[in-house]
């Protein structure tokens, strides 16, 4: 919100981003946009298979065409800008800044609730398969997605309270948490803290379920007779665990463990992270490493060959 005493200034804010580099405009540009053709294809293309092949409507794959909506939508109200901003120096109106805060702020939160659920369900289907269809079910996941977006709505409008007298200078190429209360004149004490103690229960809340369920399924797995069953659950948990550990590290690192002393460098490196690099994995660690998906893109790959064929015979 304005001030009472300025509620006639609209503020606008510039977006340094990296422009402290001149020299890597050009290759970071064609880094980013080339990440963010990735993450688009990746993720949208990961909807698509998963909505036209009947043998992924399950409820693993629920979650994930949803994560695959969480992150391209993530991306997406991010990447655009950072890549403008490398063009030219980009200017930011305060609603346009607040609107991109609030979106980064509810896809960041409901991934994270997104993650712990996946958790889970990996823990149910291999630690208790039989009861995989009664615990698991449409209802229950249905309501879990919905409620992360609820809570990340909540999250959300809690943070943005706050006073903004005039046109200043952010130093970073997104409008997160951090940077909108440096460019506030309002004390942002309480802002600081609620989000201290947002990040915290998101954050203890979602790691304890997470590495609770793959504990168990370690343990389920060490069980198992079969080497081969070690091997493939073993690799399916480490790559997963690698994307979680980024995720959630970058956001400990911003958000759980505040250091005024930390340079904008490295917090603007850690936002790249978080915002552009692992929407752009999680498809490649989560979904089209998977038999089922491979032998769709085989299928879509063969059919469109055979049409094109067909078309200049």
């Amino acid at each position: 919100m304005l001030s009472e005493g300025n509620q006639s200034i609209i503020p606008t804010f510039i977006l340094l981003g990296f422009s402290e580099y001149p020299e890597l405009q050009v290759p970071l540009f064609l880094i980013f946009l080339s990440i963010y053709m990735v993450t688009a294809v990746g993720n949208l293309g990961m909807i698509i298979i998963i909505r036209i092949n009947s043998k992924l409507h399950t409820i693993m794959y629920f979650f994930l065409s949803r994560l695959s909506f969480v992150d391209f939508c993530y991306s997406t109200v991010v990447t655009p800008k950072l890549l403008e901003n490398l063009i030219v120096e980009e200017t930011i109106a305060f609603s346009g800044c607040i609107m991109q805060f609030c979106f980064a702020c509810i896809f960041g939160v409901t991934e994270t609730v997104m993650l712990a659920a996946m958790a889970y369900d990996h823990f149910i289907a291999v630690c208790n398969p039989l009861l995989y269809a009664t615990t698991m079910s449409q209802k229950l996941c249905v309501l879990l997605v919905a409620g992360s977006y609820t809570w990340g709505r909540v999250c959300c409008l809690t943070l943005i309270y706050l006073s903004y007298c005039e046109s200043s200078i952010i130093n970073n190429f997104v409008c997160d948490h951090s940077v909108i209360i440096s460019v506030s004149c309002s004390d942002p004490y309480i802002t600081q803290m609620l989000c201290f103690i947002i990040a915290i229960f998101n954050e203890a809340s979602s790691l304890m379920i997470i590495f609770t369920s793959y504990i168990f399924i370690f343990i389920a797995v060490v069980k198992m007779p079969s080497a081969s069953g070690h091997h493939k659950i073993f690799s399916t948990c480490a790559s997963r665990l690698t994307a979680i550990t980024i995720f959630h590290g970058t956001i400990l690192f911003l958000f759980c463990i505040p250091n005024p002393k930390t340079s904008w460098l490295i917090v603007k490196v850690t936002s790249v992270f978080y915002t552009v690099v692992i929407p752009m994995v999680n498809p490649l660690i989560y979904s089209l490493r998977k038999k089922d998906v491979k032998n769709t893109c085989r299928k879509l790959v063969n059919t469109k060959l055979l049409f094109q064929s067909t078309r200049y015979c």
